[in-house]
């Protein structure tokens, strides 16, 4: 047996590193290409594989310690047969003494021969050094703005080319999120070097767009780009092999060190995002069919080690069965056997509307209360106010003064401005009063919220209304638009219809659906009048809310309808 005392790769211009984990222990056996440390640089991390089999005596190396080029990691008890092995190869591709005497002299005669050569040639480098440093300093590298959100969102256009000029502010491309499309502006003029992104991207706050020759900085501090996050190792797609390790003694550092960033051609083909893990734990995931980007990391700055993977699939194996995986599937059926059909695909908001449909009718259970409201004097008052609505340039329907009387009801019944944790064990009391509202577009149903509504006048109700529909039919709502409801109104009494039950937009517990008003004969002190009656279907969550609150609930809302005078108690 031998001993051999294993060394830091070349680590390049890097630096000083930090030693963030040490898979092995003294006495454990490990085999060729076993991690043996993993090391940590401002931009990446990287394994440290062993050269060789053998057995751990020592580690020379402590968490939190940094370590350069050279330094000792840690001794291996070998075989001699490998030290032979590995010292055979190192005189193989070393040069025999004769064999470099000739070299030497040839060279030594070369040098001589061509001075003027050599300095010409280093003036060349020199000059293509400085004029690459200068390209490099004009040219800026655009990113995401913050988007409002942690998740992924899709590039569905670009609207520049390589060689196009750009102003400040023009647009660069488009992204969608679930819910909405958003523009994503350029905060420099200049022309387009490169893009770093494709169509059908995933892309987050932070993500590279485009290189770009700037030349006039833009001083919108709102839109401006925010900091990029210290860059972790990009996950690799399942349908490749990891590639081998090199040798530690054999390879420079720089080789193991994982990209900083995702290329365009890897985010276009829906690889897997970027997560902090070493090769190894990749490996392991690859054998288990684990998603590393569901697993949450447990090691130094959240970096996923064996463990969190295993835990995961251990975690997985308890859990029961989903919901929908007990729903009998439906039958698959060739309609082009009646007939003649056509296949449409269905836009990516309608597919997770739907979605989302399915899951808060599974998850929340829900009760139905009808109502009807009393608004011959509210639909009066509302009429009489036309001139004046005129003279703003607004419209004005009942939805400000519905919007008004929830606000009301929701302050007057607090358990209604709640939502369930996910574990249903208690309730989140909201202060605020932010109600959403159902809009129909091309493109699907959206719902802006419009925020403190309780503090608002109807006048301003009806122009944020009025803004917000307008933006969401032209897909310009931003994410936070669509977030932060206390409740929902859906109305569809411009369509028609005498009522209709709404589904509970969770993780809000109740929704309001508004059909169309009709002159109905009401019994009025012995004899029957005529009153505009108002459909109101209150759907709320039972988990949360009982019958009588419901019940309640709706009772003051249509006595808040039926006399406009109460809005001033």
């Amino acid at each position: 047996m031998a001993s051999e005392i294993i060394k830091t790769p070349d680590l390049g211009d890097v630096g000083e590193v930090e030693v963030i984990e040490i898979p092995v222990s003294v006495g454990q056996a490990v085999a060729e290409n076993d991690s043996l440390l993993v090391l940590e640089s401002d931009k990446a991390a990287m394994e440290i594989p062993a050269p060789m089999g053998g057995v751990v005596t020592k580690i020379s190396v402590n968490l939190g310690d940094k370590v350069t080029s050279g330094v000792n990691i840690l001794t291996l008890e070998v075989a001699k047969a490998a030290t032979d092995a590995a010292d055979a190869e190192h005189k193989a591709s070393s040069p025999q003494p004769e064999a470099a005497a000739q070299q030497n002299g040839a060279a030594t005669a070369e040098a001589a021969s061509a001075p003027a050569a050599e300095a010409e040639q280093q003036q060349q480098e020199q000059a293509a050094a400085t004029a690459k440093a200068e390209a490099a300093a004009a040219s800026i590298e655009v990113v995401i703005p913050d988007i409002g959100s942690e998740d992924a969102v899709e590039v569905i256009e670009i609207h520049v080319e390589p060689g196009d000029s750009i102003s400040v502010d023009e647009p660069l491309l488009t992204l969608e999120s679930d819910k909405a499309a958003m523009e994503v502006p350029s905060p420099h003029a200049g022309v387009v070097e490169s893009l770093l992104v494709e169509l059908g991207a995933k892309v987050n706050t932070g993500s590279p767009v485009l290189r770009l020759r700037a030349g006039q900085q833009r001083h919108d501090s709102a839109l401006a780009p925010k900091a990029q996050p210290e860059a972790a190792p990009v996950a690799e797609p399942r349908s490749q092999p990891p590639a081998p390790q090199a040798s530690a003694q054999k390879a420079p550092a720089s080789a193991a060190v994982a990209a900083p960033s995702a290329t365009p051609a890897s985010a276009a083909a829906g690889s897997a995002p970027s997560v902090y893990a070493g090769p190894a734990v990749r490996k392991l995931a690859r054998e288990l069919g684990v998603d590393l980007a569901q697993v949450e990391g447990s090691g130094a700055r959240g970096r996923i080690v064996k463990e969190d993977v295993q835990g995961f699939v251990k975690q997985r194996l308890q859990q029961p069965a989903a919901t929908s995986a007990a729903l009998p599937a439906l039958p698959e059926i060739d309609f082009s056997r009646f007939g003649k059909v056509e296949r449409v695909p269905r836009s990516k908001l309608a597919r997770v509307t739907a979605a989302n449909m399915q899951r808060n009718w599974l998850n929340v259970a829900h009760v139905a209360q009808f109502e009807e409201a009393d608004v011959t004097g509210l639909e009066q008052f509302r009429v009489s106010l036309r001139p004046e609505a005129e003279r703003r340039g607004l419209k004005l329907t009942l939805l400000p003064f519905l919007l008004m009387a929830s606000a009301r009801t929701l302050a007057e019944f607090p358990q209604f401005n709640v939502s369930l944790d996910a574990s249903g064990e208690t309730l989140v009391q909201k202060k605020y009063i932010h109600v959403g509202v159902a809009v129909a577009t091309d493109s699907g149903l959206l719902v802006p919220v419009l925020r403190d509504v309780d503090r608002k006048s109807v006048w301003q109700l009806a122009e944020e209304l009025a803004e917000l529909s307008a933006r969401a039919r032209q897909r310009k709502l931003a994410a936070e638009d669509m977030q932060g409801a206390s409740f929902t109104i859906s109305s569809l009494g411009a369509i028609g219809g005498t009522g209709f039950i709404p589904i509970v937009n969770a993780p809000e517990v109740a929704i309001l659906g508004v059909a169309r008003t009709a002159v109905k004969p009401v019994w009025r002190d012995g004899e029957f009048v005529p009153r505009t009656m108002l459909p109101l279907t209150l759907s709320y969550d039972h988990r949360a809310l009982n019958g009588v609150d419901g019940g309640r609930f709706a009772t003051h809302l249509a006595a808040l309808l039926g006399d406009i005078r109460r809005f001033l108690l």
